[in-house]
């Protein structure tokens, strides 16, 4: 059995943060991954690469991010591991400047201020290659090495070794056989639980097929079933980051990751088969594509809108739907009214024309309580649709990661159900939970989030060996 005083179980952007962080201070680390080929797939490889926190620049005051994590989450979120990430996402940036990873400012909006070079937020498809997020890993795979880190490809963990209620290693599988590691301290940092279909049908839709997976197609949980296992707590596995997609993504590549229909989808509206609203828009692209996922039948959501938003919102942001979705072969019905549209839907149109009717009465007197549901318009204007042609795209929930996962505190330690410290083991990135999600479905950013959790694990870890070894 190898003994390591590390080993970080996924080689993504925060395994290999809390594993370069942990190596660079002078102590043994072994990674653990699943993927076989050198250039193993991971959600990290596909990233746009945009390191934000809530949409907004990490440069901003840490009082002011924290205070927009809590709101996004509506409370939800941890306090201390909000406060961590609103304090050090700007530190690991520079954390990760100083190991040769580059960024560009990728766009006027604040939260575009550091983009991975070279930038992938506009490919088409899964187009990775030498892009942000592969060059990112490429980056920190060489810096582990010359630090004297190691990484195992091919090595799936599947179970903790815990003794007297500490976490001393890991068992797995590789095509060697059964292997097992002792370790003073394992991080689990495997990503969400995206595409493990029990989990995903439990927590997140009642139909994982028709939902896009719009990832690495890596993430089955592992970790989180492990801590589990061994008694670790997890967050609420509600949520997920992600966007709304046409439909046709689920068989046409091209059209995913991008383009989006959120921009059109938070000014207008969204319907179900009955015509008839069944989000609140106004919270935004996550939230609405969180809504689709968890309707009876996860394909039956139509964007419904008119010739200006189309004109406007379809057009604005990187990549936008106006005119690449059509050209990438997307559909886009059109009609002269509602009532034409709602018949190429096979949609009732007395539905759709009271639905839409409702919703233009709304905004023009800048009140939507009376809405069912009612809908938010501060952070996202609502337009009225009421310039043919008028225009629908049937839309799917493009899932990338989850936001529940194992409960961590602000140092990435793994809690137990009473919130002690797990001792010995720790969880960073897509694998913990405790600061996105929510009712509220708060978005906070899974970037920021893995390279602030991994780092923070890395650091926490190396002062508690250099503890233990002080007291030999």
């Amino acid at each position: 059995m190898e003994s390591v005083n590390v080993c970080v179980i996924g080689a993504g952007l925060a395994g290999m943060s809390a594993a370069l962080r942990t190596a660079e201070e002078g102590f043994s680390v072994i990674v653990l991954e699943r993927g076989v080929e050198q250039d193993y797939l991971c959600n990290t490889r596909l990233t746009g690469g945009a390191f934000h926190v809530c949409l907004s620049d990490i440069q901003l005051p840490a009082d002011e991010l924290n205070n927009r994590i809590q709101a996004a989450t509506e409370g939800a979120a941890h306090a201390g591991l909000s406060s961590a990430v609103a304090e050090d996402a700007r530190r690991a940036v520079k954390w990760l400047q100083s190991q040769g990873v580059r960024f560009i400012k990728g766009g006027a909006e604040p939260h575009h201020n550091f983009v991975l070079s070279p930038p992938s937020l506009q490919r088409v498809g899964a187009d990775w290659r030498g892009r942000g997020g592969d060059v990112l890993l490429r980056t920190l795979t060489s810096r582990l090495a010359n630090a004297g880190g190691v990484i195992k490809r091919g090595h799936r963990a599947h179970e903790l070794l815990v003794e007297n209620g500490k976490c001393v290693g890991v068992k797995g599988r590789s095509e060697k056989g059964e292997f097992s590691i002792h370790a003073d301290n394992v991080v689990i940092a495997d990503g969400g639980f995206q595409c493990d279909q029990e989990l995903i049908r439990e927590h997140i839709t009642p139909d994982p097929d028709k939902v896009l997976q719009r990832n690495a197609r890596t993430g089955l949980g592992d970790g989180l079933k492990m801590a589990r296992q061994a008694g670790a707590k997890l967050s609420g596995l509600v949520g997920f980051y992600g966007h709304v997609l046409s439909a046709d993504a689920l068989k046409n590549d091209k059209l995913w990751p991008m383009p989006w229909l959120d921009n059109i989808a938070t000014a207008a509206i969204v319907v179900d088969r009955q015509g008839k609203r069944f989000a609140d828009e106004g919270r935004g692209g996550v939230y609405i594509a969180n809504q689709i996922a968890a309707l009876p039948d996860p394909l039956s959501a139509t964007v419904i809108f008119d010739q200006p938003l189309w004109a406007n919102q379809g057009t604005s942001r990187f990549f936008p739907p106006n005119p690449h979705l059509e050209k990438l072969g997307g559909t886009l019905i059109r009609a002269d009214s509602i009532v034409e549209l709602a018949e190429k839907l096979d949609i009732d149109a007395t539905t759709l024309q009271a639905t839409v009717s409702a919703y233009n009465d709304a905004v023009v007197r800048n009140d939507f309580s009376a809405l069912q549901p009612a809908r938010r318009s501060s952070a996202y204007k609502a337009e009225v649709i009421d310039t043919g042609p008028f225009y629908a795209v049937p839309v799917c929930a493009g899932m990338t990661y989850t936001m529940g996962g194992v409960a961590i505190d602000e140092w990435s330690r793994v809690l137990r159900d009473d919130d002690s410290i797990f001792p010995g083991l720790y969880a960073a990135g897509g694998a913990s939970g405790g600061l996105e999600g929510g009712q509220s479905i708060g978005y906070v950013g899974g970037l920021s989030k893995a390279a602030t959790t991994g780092m923070r694990a890395g650091e926490h870890i190396a002062s508690t060996c250099r503890q233990r070894v002080a007291t030999r």
